[in-house]
C-alpha cells in the first residue's frame, strides 16, 4: 500500500528543482565580478534530451556513462555564448535577481501545496475532526 500518491513525488521533484535552481542563481550572483565566469542555469533533462536525440554515444569502456545513467530530471548547464562585461563575465545581475524572485514564489507555492496535502492526510487520520 502506498501512503502518498504520485502528486507528492512530483512535488518533491519540483522542490528539488527549485532548490537547485536557487543555489545556481545564488552562485551566479556571487560570481558577478569574477573574471571569465560564465553563468549557469538549471534546465529540465527532457528538454536537453530532446536536443540530444540524434547524438549517438559510443561506450568504449564499462566505466563510461550512458545516456540514462543520471537520476535527476534536471541538469545544470553553462551559458557560454554571451559576454556582458569587459572581463569576460556574462552574469546579468538584474536578470538573476528577477529569476531568483520568480523561483522563490514558485518554491513557496510548492511548499503551500505540500502542506495542504499533509493537512488533508492529518484530517483523515484524525477521522475528519
Amino acid at each position: 500500500m502506498r501512503l502518498f500518491d504520485s502528486t507528492m513525488q512530483q512535488l518533491e521533484q519540483s522542490m528539488n528543482y527549485a532548490a537547485n535552481k536557487n543555489k545556481v542563481i545564488g552562485n551566479n550572483i556571487a560570481n558577478v565580478d569574477t573574471p571569465n565566469y560564465k553563468s549557469k542555469e538549471v534546465v529540465f533533462k527532457n528538454t536537453l534530451n530532446n536536443a540530444m536525440k540524434e547524438l549517438q554515444l559510443k561506450q568504449t569502456n564499462v566505466k563510461h556513462m550512458n545516456k540514462k545513467s543520471a537520476s535527476e530530471p534536471f541538469v545544470v548547464r553553462s551559458t557560454n555564448n554571451t559576454s556582458y562585461n569587459h572581463n569576460g563575465n556574462n552574469v546579468d545581475v538584474d536578470k538573476e535577481m528577477a529569476e531568483l524572485a520568480k523561483n522563490q514564489i514558485y518554491y513557496r507555492a510548492l511548499v503551500d501545496r505540500m502542506n495542504g496535502k499533509f493537512n488533508t492526510l492529518s484530517t483523515v487520520i484524525r477521522g475528519g475532526k
